[in-house]
């Protein structure tokens, strides 16, 4: 795939997100392509009002505290972004990536990080494969996933077959390639965690500490 001749001066690495709550799903998506990717900077993006789901239960102030809780070990900066929360009208990724792009500049490498759930409705995000003007697209996935019809839209697939990149060539351009790393064995549901607090139960094992400690204090979640 052929891609800018621009060189990145610069990689930062969006993390967006209902975070509602933020987990540990989360953050293994995050810490993995950090290792992976090592960039300047990680910029997690509480979304606003996505378009595709509805019925945020904490507000856009709790959400930001938990992922500030839950980011604050990183091996590299992290930026809590607010400008989906900002906006008044419906949170699209593709707007996100523009002003961001808008912001940075041609020459920093933007990598918009997601995981196989995302990915296998990628095709249903507004003008999605746009986003790839403004950033790479990288995914993490379930050991077994695959990039074939049983689990990904065929549109898709060829996209990330023809964009793919390795992640030297991510880090090093300023976007428009894709990576799947195959072997992450994550699978933590929000809306299990918000039924498991719902019923007075405190899942240690899914939500950082910090996190579980805010949700407790601040009542959040109880029905």
């Amino acid at each position: 795939m052929k891609t800018t001749a621009l060189a990145a001066t610069r990689c930062v690495a969006i993390l967006g997100g209902s975070f509602d709550p933020v987990h540990n799903g989360h953050v293994a998506l995050a810490n993995y392509f950090v290792d992976l990717l090592k960039p300047d900077e990680l910029r997690v993006i509480p979304a606003g009002n996505p378009w595709q789901k509805h019925g945020l239960q904490a507000t856009g102030a709790d959400r930001v505290a938990m992922v500030r809780s839950a980011f604050n070990a990183q091996k590299t900066a992290v930026c809590i972004d607010q400008q989906e929360i900002r906006r008044d009208s419906a949170t699209y990724t593709i707007d996100t990536l523009r002003a961001v792009r808008e912001e940075l500049g041609p020459q920093v490498s933007i990598i918009f990080l997601m995981g196989a759930d995302q990915l296998q409705h990628l095709n249903t995000w507004q003008e999605w494969q746009h986003m790839f003007d403004y950033a790479h697209i990288c995914a993490a996935s379930r050991p077994g996933f695959a990039m074939d019809a049983a689990h990904v839209p065929a549109e898709v697939n060829q996209e990330f077959t023809r964009r793919a990149g390795t992640p030297e060539q991510i880090r090093s351009t300023p976007q428009g390639l894709a990576y799947l790393a195959p072997n992450l064995a994550v699978d933590i549901s929000a809306t299990g965690i918000r039924a498991a607090l719902q019923r007075g139960e405190r899942p240690i094992s899914l939500v950082p500490p910090g996190v579980l400690d805010y949700i407790e204090q601040h009542h959040l979640y109880k029905s």
